[in-house]
């Protein structure tokens, strides 16, 4: 199945200005496919590392049963959003992706992921290490590849970041 284009082309951002975006972010809403059908989205903390995706949880709970039975699925993430009153708008920038989970299994990897998500919120490497190591045995960690990515900025910010160039 191939992915829909944008409608509003000329409020795209490039790839590699998407992928700006979606690295710089630390928070996203994951878009899942929950139980009986029901679509499921729920904000995580992440971070990315070599085109990869990484988010973290407790072992149980309806994010990760949902993953397990469905590992498709969509993110957002919001990186402005600026109220314009006197247009009744915002000036925004966001990205959208879609991918494939894959829910960690082996210790190593887990570790991986909790440092790369560790040190996107705090630079201490042995800091990091040491709560991560402490945590392994109830963290479940996901790493996601990224099949499409968009991203979108509303006009009132892109003609305001053409101005200031």
């Amino acid at each position: 199945m191939g992915f829909r284009e944008m409608r509003r082309k000329k409020q795209a951002l490039s790839e590699e200005e998407a992928w700006k975006v979606l690295e710089k972010g630390t928070e996203c809403v994951l878009a899942l496919t929950g139980d009986d059908g029901y679509p499921y989205a729920v904000p995580v903390n992440y971070a990315c590392e070599n085109g990869k995706l990484y988010f973290h949880g407790a072992l149980a709970g309806h994010k990760f049963d949902a993953l397990r039975a469905y590992p498709k699925l969509s993110l957002c993430v919001v990186d402005r959003s600026d109220t314009v009153p006197e247009k009744l708008t915002t000036a925004y920038r966001s990205v959208i992706a879609f991918g494939t989970a894959r829910i960690l299994e082996d210790p190593d990897e887990i570790l991986h992921a909790c440092m790369v998500l560790g040190l996107r919120f705090n630079p201490d490497a042995a800091f990091v290490e040491s709560e991560a190591r402490g945590a392994l045995s109830r963290t479940c960690c996901v790493e996601v590849s990224i099949e499409h990515l968009s991203g979108k900025e509303g006009l009132e910010l892109a003609k305001a970041r053409r101005q200031a160039q």
